[in-house]
């Protein structure tokens, strides 16, 4: 059972970051947690999917988007990828797609909004590299805790 955020802050604080509460939830699993892997992409989800086809082992997948809001990063077919292939949630620095079908599956999906208009495929971007959004740095292999009142990023697991 994932950890509440708001336990979470009560116990462990100012040892937390506190991701700015720009964030709406999306996927039908509203509360996750996992260590984390990072792709950093650009109106271009290759790398995304890529990284949803591998096996996910309880992880959260971090998508720095560039804040972009004119296209999808991730939609019903890559949040289905996500469930198959047992990552825990994901959370996009950008839009989602076919909302309505996110909102019933099991995983946890968070993104800044909807935009209709697929991400074209060049196969650029990073993985794994420190990224910067919402007020706080991430780092792979961190772990993330999110819920209904946002998300936590702690250095490792908490007890």
């Amino acid at each position: 059972m994932t950890q509440a955020t708001a336990d979470l802050y009560d116990t462990h604080g100012e040892n937390l970051r506190i991701a700015a509460p720009i964030f709406r939830d999306y996927g039908g699993t509203l509360a996750f947690e996992g260590p984390i892997a990072i792709v950093k992409v650009f109106e271009d989800n290759s790398l995304v999917r890529a990284a949803l086809e591998q096996p996910g082992q309880g992880r959260v997948l971090v998508v720095d988007g560039g804040g972009s809001m004119r296209c999808a990063l991730v939609g019903d077919v890559l949040a289905d990828l996500g469930v198959k292939n047992g990552w825990s949630g994901i959370v996009i620095y950008g839009c989602v797609r076919d909302s309505a079908a996110l909102s019933r599956m099991p995983i946890g999906v968070k993104a800044l909004g909807t935009n209709p208009r697929k991400s074209v495929k060049k196969g650029e971007g990073d993985k794994d590299i420190a990224v910067r959004f919402a007020e706080i740095t991430i780092t792979a292999g961190e772990y993330l805790y999110a819920d209904s009142d946002g998300i936590v990023v702690a250095s490792q697991k908490l007890g």
